[in-house]
């Protein structure tokens, strides 16, 4: 007797007028469950995307710094000779002079 009491209870919750009353429930909860997977999509689009620009900012550091050193190596003062050697350009060893006007004046001194 206790089992057909109990099915008798459920019976009782799903009526047709208690399934008609709570509709708008069901659609709030509908509603939940749609923003909540949207939410869950978004979330993963983002993680993808700032993977993605790190995987990017990580590939222009090491390009910079690969770069940045050969620039180094090639602006050093033997590099710059060897370069200017093979167009005919040398290094003087004289030391810088001043030059002056034909009447005497320094430049610059009005």
């Amino acid at each position: 007797m206790a089992e057909k009491d109990s099915k008798l209870d459920v019976k009782k919750w799903f009526r047709y007028d208690w399934v008609i009353r709570n509709v708008p429930f069901f659609l709030f909860l509908t509603l939940l469950a749609i923003v909540y997977i949207a939410n869950g999509h978004y979330a993963d689009n983002t993680i993808r995307k700032i993977n993605k620009t790190t995987r990017m900012l990580k590939e222009q550091e090491y390009e910079f710094k690969a770069l940045n050193g050969k620039l180094m190596f090639q602006n050093r003062m033997t590099e710059l000779s060897k370069v200017l050697d093979t167009i005919g350009l040398h290094e003087t060893m004289d030391q810088p002079f001043l030059l002056k006007d034909s009447i005497g004046n320094k430049p610059g001194k009005g």
